[in-house]
């Protein structure tokens, strides 16, 4: 079996090598800071999927002093034929020795057979003094490839471009905080096409990945939705005696059982947050969003939360309609069609109509006083009482999950959700609307979702993840 490819990530100190390897093996573990040095020791990041390395990433550190090495190298060597030996002559004579530590560990990977990934950032001016590197680099007769990754503002990327492709067979600009995924595939086949014996492992990576990504899609949107199943039926409970319900007025409990309801709900959301993050193997996030406070302008059943993440009036009574028209099926098979759709019809209007009348606020639950029993009394408090409550979750989960798996593990930016400005929800097929409305309405009256309504309903928001994907590449 062949060996899954290596590839070091080599060049001067502080161009952006940690964060390439960062992406490319989807570890955001991986040390990143602005100081030259961070790595002193190569070190070894595997990229599994399924227990199968698909290729492993060697960050190194930095060339310290290229002159002088190839000075050494130059004096060594009798003909181009033997620049390979000479390299690996060069790391074994000088393991050890103070002056060499990191070109010693930046050359030893790729004397032991790892390709090159060559790292210039192309917001500075190209400079003479790189090509003793590059010039080393070449002398190892490894398989290379150079990205041009620009940290700054500025963009000398085409200077770069024609120094580059004098030392390296191919030259890419990747950006490792930003490039989309289909870049790191592309990097992946590139790699292929110049070593052989690496074409089909690399393109076994790929579809790999392709199908990972699929999959953690697939997965988030059934994290999602046992989520808001979940959340919409949840209803708060407490066991009261006749003396604590005299003692203590409704208004009381129903404070009560409202924080304590509201502060379970916020920890069902951000035990979504980080399963999402989790699946996407992003584990060191740092968010900032909306409170969900009672008193904060964006909680989830504040004005501001509704009209960013709620969907409009004409959304619910369209959505209503065809939910409520398949509860209203039932009268129709029940007089075994004689109704002539009478039962859908008005199971329709009444469903839109709900949804209509509710689309201007968000309806809070109410608390409950249950009968006596066994001299107890039961105070509830929940489930929700409005849709539109959903919706916000959806909208605000949909977006996190957008956020994260279009996310290179080398941020290290402060993830920030902000609200959406447009009823994106309304690009979505009509079908699906319908089963979403169909299973938040099932789930506020309690009623527990079988397999396949469980099935359907993370279906339909998975076509919810993909239509908001489109919204966000396709906005002006």
């Amino acid at each position: 079996m062949t060996p899954s490819p290596v590839f070091a990530v080599v060049g001067h100190p502080n161009k952006g090598k940690s964060s390439v390897v960062a992406t490319l093996s989807q570890n955001d573990a991986i040390a990143i800071a602005l100081e030259p040095g961070t790595t002193r020791r190569r070190q070894s990041y595997p990229l599994a999927v399924d227990g199968t390395i698909l290729y492993t990433l060697v960050d190194t550190p930095g060339f310290q002093r290229p002159r002088r090495v190839l000075q050494w190298l130059e004096a060594h060597s009798l003909s181009a034929s033997d620049h390979p030996d000479t390299v690996r002559a060069f790391v074994v004579q000088h393991r050890g020795d103070d002056r060499f530590v990191d070109e010693c560990e930046l050359l030893a990977p790729l004397v032991e057979g790892a390709g090159i990934i060559y790292v210039v950032d192309g917001s500075v001016p190209y400079s003479a003094e790189h090509e003793a590197e590059m010039t080393i680099l070449r002398w190892t007769g490894r398989p290379s490839l150079a990205l041009i990754n620009s940290i700054g503002p500025d963009d000398h990327s085409d200077t770069w471009q024609t120094a580059l492709g004098q030392f390296f067979q191919v030259v890419r600009r990747f950006d490792a905080v930003r490039a989309p995924f289909d870049q790191h595939l592309s990097l992946l086949r590139a790699f292929g096409q110049l070593e052989p014996e690496w074409e089909a492992p690399l393109n076994l990576a790929t579809e790999f990945l392709a199908r990972q990504r699929e999959q953690r899609r697939h997965q988030s949107a059934n994290r999602i939705a046992e989520a808001l199943e979940d959340m919409m039926a949840f209803q708060e409970k407490r066991i009261l005696t006749p003396g604590q319900v005299a003692e203590t007025s409704d208004t009381t409990v129903a404070e009560q059982l409202r924080e304590r309801w509201y502060r379970r709900q916020r920890q069902r959301e951000q035990t979504l947050r980080s399963d999402i993050e989790h699946l996407y193997q992003h584990q060191r996030i740092r968010r900032q969003e909306a409170e969900l406070s009672w008193h904060h302008d964006h909680d989830l059943f504040s004005e501001s939360s509704r009209k960013n993440w709620a969907v409009s009036k004409r959304y619910l009574a369209t959505a209503g309609f065809g939910a409520g028209a398949v509860s209203g099926a039932s009268i129709d098979a029940l007089t075994f069609g004689s109704s002539l759709g009478t039962g859908a019809l008005v199971g329709g209007l009444i469903g839109a109509a709900g949804s209509y009348l509710y689309g201007d606020r968000l309806a809070l639950p109410a608390l409950n006083i249950g009968p006596l029993k066994n001299g107890l009394k039961t105070g509830t408090f929940g489930p929700v009482q409005d849709s539109q409550f959903g919706y916000v979750v959806l909208g605000r989960a949909v977006d996190h999950w957008w956020q994260i798996s279009n996310r290179n593990h080398a941020g290290r930016d402060l993830l920030d959700l902000a609200p959406a400005d447009h009823h994106w929800l309304e690009n979505l097929d009509k079908h699906s609307r319908q089963v979403i409305q169909r299973t938040f309405d099932k789930c506020r009256k309690q009623r527990p979702l079988d397999d396949s309504q469980r099935q359907k309903f993370a279906a339909a928001i998975e076509k919810a993840m993909l239509t908001y994907d489109d919204w966000r590449l396709n906005r002006g």
